[in-house]
């Protein structure tokens, strides 16, 4: 049996004259090239992967989820797309107290939200996202971006090891016949190596690129969504679906030691990462000994500061108003709070969210006219909410499990409301004309592990895949600090010492992270070790 916890294959940073993919499984990254050698450019690209993701490793992404962008084009500008839609128009706090007590047999007032089922679906973005992506920034059309998805989907393809591990968990979480038959075979998760087909969600695909997005918000696709869900007892409509359109939005950013970092703003976690890397700078966290306990608990405390404010303020714009927590003054207010042990009654987490552990793929592409992409994609929890709609293949998402059925909660439940979003793709100047695309996946993983690359280039002078190597820490929820069992040693013990409670999890615990670059015209790439992933040069 395979140990996916052990990654000692050594991997060197990946380098490219054309364009550089980087992703979490191999045959999506070639997906990627493909449309690079057909004259596309990074973002054609970067949507030819995501797609080939949704049926190579369907465990973490689909259809039926949402994707957003963050970017730097040829021509300099640097630029945002949110493609996340937001809760059924019937799906109010009341209604869905109502539906879930009968259905669980509670008093509605002691209901809370639930992780899976029809109530946790919100409109998926993934498909109007990317339709609007390749229309805004590509060459190429999105029948021809979506070949290489519905050729694995049609087709088949060899199950990676990783992928493998991830897909049991469909086992358990779909009841449905039509599920079960659409992801699983034999009634049983494939395992690695094993050929899987998801000819149903190939015919899907094969009508978006035929008709475009539209059937999947307008056409049949919309209904058998609609049709799933209610029939489950859930609120979503067509109308919900017809109504929804991707936002290009401007990035909110901070300079950390001469760097520009770019990340989405509210109702993502961007402001995190942000908030996070201004406290370190002003306590000069990057200045210890890279294998020094000064250095985790520094940057650890100062991310669990930025988690406590992202926590309390963070929730779709149009309903709160948010602080600006990347600002350099209320970092230095902050960074007073950190001493030499670990802070007491700084909270983490968002009550009931169940976003700590969401399962999300990431890829970054580079191409030789300047466009670097980072681009993610997501159902929130592996497979979503356990639905898939009809006879289309796609699984709905279950990222409205992370909304609060507390009518005092920033991220309460309201209809149309977009819920606190995990997902954060990010862009950082690191030079003049030297730009990199990153993100590192994985529920409140990413701007914790946002930190970690970016001090790991900038205060390190480490190359892409070594700063993705690097061991790495993160905080939980429960208020435990986590690291990895390969972190230098010693340094675990002394966390202790400081007042953490210290735990060593598995390595894919820790995030799925992905890199590109253009430094001075130079292209490079580096790839997730915890993942199947691969970066491609070409």
């Amino acid at each position: 049996m395979v140990d996916i916890d052990k990654y000692h294959s050594r991997r060197s940073t990946v380098y490219g004259q054309r364009g550089v993919v980087s992703t979490s499984q191999p045959l999506a990254a070639q997906a990627g090239i493909e449309m690079l050698r057909r004259g596309g450019n990074a973002f054609d690209a970067a949507v030819a992967s995501a797609a080939a993701l949704n049926v190579v490793e369907p465990t973490s992404t689909g259809i039926g989820g949402d994707v957003f962008g963050l970017y730097r084009t040829a021509d300099g500008d640097v630029g945002a797309m949110r493609s996340c839609g937001g809760a059924p128009a019937e799906a109010t706090i009341e209604n869905v107290r109502e539906a879930v007590a009968e259905a669980e047999d509670e008093d509605p007032e002691d209901v809370e939200m639930p992780d899976t089922g029809p109530h946790t679906v919100t409109v998926p973005g993934t498909a109007r996202g990317w339709e609007t992506t390749i229309e805004e920034l590509g060459r190429l059309t999105l029948s021809e971006v979506l070949e290489p998805a519905i050729r694995y989907a049609k087709e088949g393809y060899p199950v990676t090891e990783v992928i493998a591990s991830h897909w049991t968990y469909a086992e358990e979480l779909f009841e449905d016949d039509h599920a079960r038959e659409a992801y699983l075979l034999n009634d049983r998760a494939p395992k690695m190596g094993e050929t899987m087909r998801l000819p149903n969600l190939g015919e899907t695909m094969q009508a978006i690129a035929d008709e475009g997005a539209d059937v999947v918000y307008e056409g049949h696709v919309a209904e058998a969504i609609a049709e799933e869900i209610q029939s489950k007892g859930g609120f979503m409509t067509v109308d919900d679906l017809a109504e929804f359109e991707p936002e290009f939005l401007d990035p909110i950013s901070t300079t950390y030691n001469g760097v520009d970092v770019y990340e989405l703003p509210p109702n993502n976690q961007g402001l995190i990462a942000l908030e996070a890397l201004n406290i370190a700078q002003v306590r000069g966290a990057g200045d210890h000994d890279l294998h020094s306990v000064e250095r985790v608990h520094e940057f650890a405390e100062a991310t669990r500061l930025a988690f406590h404010d992202g926590h309390r303020y963070i929730t779709d714009p149009k309903y709160e108003e948010i602080p600006p927590l990347n600002s350099q003054t209320y970092a230095e207010e902050r960074a007073a709070n950190i001493g030499d042990e670990r802070m007491e009654d700084v909270s983490f987490g968002v009550p009931g969210a169940n976003a700590e552990d969401a399962d999300t793929v990431l890829l970054c592409v580079a191409d030789d006219e300047g466009n670097v992409v980072s681009y993610i994609n997501s159902r929130f929890a592996g497979f979503g909410s356990g639905l898939v709609a009809g006879d289309t293949g796609i699984a709905l998402q279950n990222r409205g499990a992370s909304f609060s059925l507390d009518r005092d909660h920033p991220n309460r439940l309201e209809p149309g409301k977009r819920p606190f979003h995990t997902l954060v793709p990010a862009v950082a100047q690191l030079g003049e004309d030297d730009w990199a695309a990153f993100g590192v996946m994985g529920g409140y993983m990413q701007p914790q592990g946002h930190v970690q690359v970016i001090s790991n280039i900038v205060d390190y002078g480490m190359s892409l895949q070594e700063a993705l190597d690097e061991p790495r820490w993160r905080y939980r929820e429960d208020g435990t600090l986590a690291v990895e069992e390969h972190m230098a040693s010693g340094i675990p013990t002394k966390l202790a010492r400081k007042g953490h409670d210290v735990r060593i999890l598995p390595g894919l615990q820790f995030g799925g992270a992905q890199i590109v670059r253009n430094e001075d015209g130079t292209l490079s790439g580096a790839t997730e070790p915890r993942k199947d992933g691969l970066t491609i040069g070409y």
